[in-house]
């Protein structure tokens, strides 16, 4: 449900059907955590979305203007989503875009999810998706519009199953994320592991948040492929994004998993956004 909306900093809920966001999903977004009237990792969203801009060859819209439009819409809510939508803006068929097409900022207020307490507390279980993910270097760790494959993996089990969220694989069999979340495995010589995303995924700020933590903390990183047949053997896992934190996972498929200390460790560091 959709509370309030606001396009190109005015309030409204249209958008030219000419978009190319609504055509051809050419753009971007980021989804926000309102704690407390602020917006958690709020650079670092904007860093992302400033990264993929440049890469989309988007012009982006100035930070100037994008982090007093996310602070007004973050204003006195004790907790809230924002969804902050930027596309080419209009232009005609085909594929071939303008050189010179004004972008469009669509920013969206949402309430706060109802997730169970106890998924934080006791964990989740994942199911390992079937549908996988394929490799684009152009696009891998943005948050684009084109999300396909996390939707037809979301479609693989229904609210009455046993599960919380899925394990999606490359078109290789390597772990890379979760359907809405990154992934990180706690493996037995005491190191704290996660997908590399050169190749596919997104790049979420959680994970950027608490990959700098542990290196702070002096944690053995790795952050390169990970198998299937590594996680089965984990000590630990959870997975993270920015508005659930850090979920422990107890099972993957058959396979299951105790709430560790590096589980609450990493519930510690989310809890600082």
């Amino acid at each position: 449900m959709i509370t309030e909306c606001w396009i190109n900093g005015e309030p409204g809920d249209l958008i030219p059907v000419a978009d190319r966001g609504v055509q051809y999903g050419d753009g971007l977004f980021e989804t926000l955590a309102v704690k407390a009237g602020q917006i958690s990792l709020l650079d670092y969203h904007l860093d992302r979305l400033q990264e993929g801009c440049r890469r989309l060859q988007l012009h982006a819209p100035s930070e100037k203007t994008l982090r007093a439009e996310l602070l007004s819409a973050a204003a006195e809510q004790a907790a809230a989503v924002l969804k902050l939508i930027v596309t080419r803006g209009s232009a005609g068929r085909g594929y071939r875009f303008p050189r010179h097409t004004q972008t469009n900022r669509i920013l969206m207020r949402h309430p706060w999810p109802a997730y169970p307490v106890e998924w934080a507390d006791h964990g989740v279980h994942l199911k390992i998706c079937n549908t996988h993910l394929g490799h684009n270097l152009r696009l891998a760790g943005l948050k684009h519009l084109n999300r396909l494959e996390q939707i037809l993996a979301r479609a693989e089990w229904s609210e009455t199953d046993q599960v919380q969220e899925g394990l999606m694989l490359d078109e290789e069999g390597s772990v890379i994320e979760g359907t809405m979340t990154n992934v990180f495995a706690w493996l037995d010589h005491g190191v704290l592991a996660t997908p590399d995303l050169r190749l596919c995924g997104v790049a979420g700020v959680m994970r950027r948040h608490l990959l700098e933590r542990a290196e702070q903390a002096g944690v053995i990183l790795r952050v390169a492929s990970l198998a299937l047949t590594e996680c089965m053997q984990a000590q630990e896992i959870f997975v993270c994004n920015s508005l659930i934190g850090v979920w422990p996972v107890t099972a993957i498929g058959h396979w299951k998993y105790s709430v560790g200390s590096m589980n609450r460790q990493a519930q510690r560091w989310a809890a600082e956004c």
